[in-house]
């Protein structure tokens, strides 16, 4: 049984999460500051949207077919979705390649007069790419190097002065434990209706080769090349923040290379809390589950379960081995779903879960609520050089 404090959280699994009315309201949420009387996006814009958000390694041609809107609609909301930041362009580096195999998620409840100081001490922290918090919740995610050991990350990241209850998982970036890192194409492609996904499911890492033991040096002209990749991605203040400047067009064979390796990837990313409504649904809740697998129970299975049978698309999943953490978006249950959206017909999410993980913990936050103080900064592992 679920404790007494998920009992709201275990009602937005069972009633809402992941449905087709699951979409993000605009409000003062994880990118903050933007107005909640947006207008809604056109068919055409989430059709956009989803198909960017899948675009990773596909042609602009592709995506234009994919879309089925004309050339001019999608250009022109394909320009508003990275100039009103509902999209972002990130290149993300191959921890386990540059000597960072050990991804931490920190998912935690600060005392409400400890959160400032937990959240800055995360910014502060030069391995922090991640730091999203409200003061209720906070979700932190870090690269380490694989001398890290667990039992001091967890007195580091969330000692008990600071939070009242904590979760860590300590994923391996060599294996297949983050088989979807910050992907939305699912939730958007089904949103949107389109014909299945592009590349969902989005993971980090993963590489086989570097399973066995680790890789060859990286050289000097392919940490630049890196380098320079995973720092394309921040434009200067005032400077055209469209994608067209970021994107993988026209970069030299060296970070070419680099993509088609899959030593770093480019990513492009929803910014959830700028986000209008879509078809007059609205999310306005994240929502984290964590648990362990009870015995014989695999990871891949129950996602493999979730996104077939249940409907449900994960933008966030990580596993240690016994521990699983999962990350998705969902409607307030306390608010109605547009009249004439007919319910979907698709197994129910909480018992499949319960069937599969014990001690099932549900944090849920209002979007409005969480604040990014570090926002995907890959730059942060590989930084520039000084000045000499």
């Amino acid at each position: 049984m679920l404790p007494p404090r998920n009992a709201r959280a275990a009602g937005e699994i069972s009633g809402c999460l992941f449905s087709r009315d699951a979409v993000w309201t605009p409000c003062y949420g994880i990118a903050a500051g933007r107005d909640d009387r947006l207008r809604a996006l056109t068919e055409a814009e989430g059709r956009v949207i989803a198909v960017l958000l899948g675009g990773a390694g596909t042609t602009e041609r592709d995506r234009l077919h994919r879309t089925a809107v004309p050339r001019s609609t999608y250009h022109a909301a394909r320009k508003r979705a990275y100039v009103e930041g509902w999209l972002i362009d990130r290149y993300v580096p191959d921890p386990a390649r540059f000597g960072r195999p050990l991804v931490v998620f920190a998912l935690v409840r600060p005392f409400v007069d400890h959160t400032t100081e937990l959240v800055e001490a995360w910014a502060a922290d030069p391995t922090n790419v991640l730091t999203w918090a409200s003061p209720q919740l906070a979700l932190g995610v870090f690269f380490r190097p694989a001398t890290a050991k667990p039992t001091e990350l967890a007195s580091a990241l969330a000692p008990t002065t600071w939070s009242r209850l904590s979760y860590l998982v300590v994923a391996d970036a060599r294996g297949p434990g983050i088989p979807v890192y910050f992907d939305y194409e699912g939730l958007w492609g089904h949103l949107a209706e389109l014909p299945g996904t592009a590349t969902y499911p989005n993971g980090l890492g993963g590489d086989p080769a570097l399973a066995d033991g680790p890789a060859a040096p990286i050289t000097d002209h392919q940490r630049w090349a890196a380098t320079e990749l995973v720092h394309r991605s921040f434009v200067p203040d005032g400077a055209s923040r469209t994608g067209r400047l970021v994107g993988p067009l026209g970069l030299p064979f060296s970070q070419q290379r680099l993509l088609k390796l899959g030593w770093v990837v480019h990513r492009v990313l929803l910014d959830p809390g700028r986000v209008p409504p879509f078809h007059g649904r609205a999310a306005d809740q994240v929502t984290f589950i964590v648990g362990t697998l009870r015995e014989g129970q695999r990871p891949e299975a129950l996602f493999g379960t979730l996104t077939r049978e249940c409907r449900v698309f994960p933008f966030l999943y990580a596993t240690d081995g016994p521990r699983l953490l999962i990350g998705a978006l969902g409607r307030n249950p306390a608010v109605p779903p547009p009249p004439g959206l007919a319910p979907e017909s698709r197994r129910p999410v909480l018992p499949t879960l319960q069937a599969a993980l014990e001690g099932i913990e549900i944090l849920s936050e209002n979007a409005g609520a969480l604040r990014a103080r570090v926002d995907h900064r890959y730059d942060r592992i590989l930084p520039k050089p000084g000045p000499r």
